[in-house]
């Protein structure tokens, strides 16, 4: 691939650190120190450059605040607060070891419930029942009577219906 042919460049390259050079410098218009505004200031830069900036106020003076008493109530609350928790934790700590034995009490209360529950309602359904399905025929008695002579005697009944 052949190369083409290049032109010198009128313009001397510049490398990085080299001073740049303005054509023209330009001229900032002078302010007097009566038209400054408030917080700003003619200072002047490392470079040598006068500028103006933005300062900040001076920091006013700290208001000292005077030491005041504690309170008694804060005092007293501080005091109970390792009390009041301490006393949480523990209760915390026993209701975990008594969890299990907690849980069989109420398993055994729900199941005396449910018992007291079945004996009240069964009566009550039985009887129901027991009216709506004797109306048409009355209740039989039935008897029985075995009886037995000795150690090896035949046992013999009789069934009587009534």
């Amino acid at each position: 691939m052949p190369y083409e042919h290049t032109t010198a460049s009128t313009t001397p390259a510049t490398r990085y650190g080299d001073p740049v050079l303005y054509p023209t410098a330009v001229q900032q218009p002078l302010m007097l120190p009566a038209e400054l505004p408030p917080g700003v200031e003619m200072v002047i830069l490392p470079g040598g450059i006068r500028t103006l900036a933005y300062t900040q106020p001076p920091a006013a003076p700290a208001a000292t605040v005077a030491a005041q008493p504690i309170p008694a109530w804060a005092k007293t609350t501080a005091l109970l607060a390792p009390t009041i928790g301490g006393g949480v934790a523990a209760a915390g700590f026993g209701i975990s070891y008594a969890a299990p034995g907690l849980i069989a009490m109420t398993e055994a209360l729900w199941a005396a419930i449910a018992l007291i529950a079945a004996g009240v309602i069964a009566p009550a359904l039985l009887r129901t029942t027991r009216k709506a399905g004797n109306r048409s025929a009355p209740v039989q008695h039935i008897t029985q009577n075995i009886s037995a002579s000795g150690m090896f005697g035949r046992a013999s009944g009789t069934v009587n219906n009534r």
